[in-house]
């Protein structure tokens, strides 16, 4: 998990720039919206609102999840991003974490958003990473997990503008989710708008 302390560092010199850039990006988003819109209808349906947004950065779909009527609470690798989002939302909770280390105790999550923050996991230890969200997962718990999507066989690595990132078969990271004890029952897959080559893509699956 070398590239956790190259992505922190890299996020942490840019918290403010990328506060800017997309703390209201879903306001152009409906997609995204209308996915994470779609994840916190089902975990209230659960009867378990205890929501975990890992890899929150400056907090804003946190606060998006928390208005949707979750208990929910951001955990993000940056001390920086964690310091922008309690001051940026002071009534929510944020906490420095890791993604392969949770501190959640097993099975007390409804759900868990994962919003384009598993995207610069190295693909061998991505079933890992998978392995702690489902670990926090109730039974019936929901993951929502955006992604960039490739119409490839395999994992694209390419440069993002902070840190080298990954894009996936949406078949394969569906088979990655299987694997780790997840039922993906849903996908959306959509043109970005933009000459990056990628599709913006969302799997929702639901703990077995």
């Amino acid at each position: 998990m070398a590239h956790q302390d190259e992505t922190r560092t890299a996020y942490d010199s840019v918290v403010e720039l990328y506060a800017s850039l997309f703390a209201n990006r879903l306001e152009t988003q409906p997609f995204s919206r209308a996915m994470i819109g779609t994840f916190a209808e089902l975990v209230r349906a659960t009867g378990n609102l205890r929501t975990a947004d890992v890899g929150c950065g400056p907090g804003h779909l946190t606060a998006m999840l928390h208005e949707l009527g979750l208990d929910a609470f951001g955990l993000d690798l940056a001390p920086g991003m964690v310091d922008h989002a309690r001051q940026a939302h002071p009534a929510l909770r944020f906490q420095e974490a890791r993604m392969e280390s949770l501190p959640i105790e097993d099975a007390t999550l409804g759900g868990v958003l994962a919003h384009y923050s598993m995207i610069h996991t190295p693909p061998g230890e991505l079933p890992e990473l998978l392995a702690e969200q489902v670990r926090v997962l109730a039974p019936n718990g929901l993951l929502l997990v955006s992604f960039f999507g490739t119409d490839g066989q395999v994992p694209v690595q390419f440069d993002h503008k902070v840190a080298p990132a990954y894009s996936w078969p949406v078949d394969r990271l569906a088979e990655l989710l299987g694997d780790a004890g997840l039922d993906p029952f849903a996908r959306l897959l959509h043109d970005p708008s933009s000459d990056r080559g990628f599709l913006d893509t969302h799997l929702l699956a639901r703990r077995s």
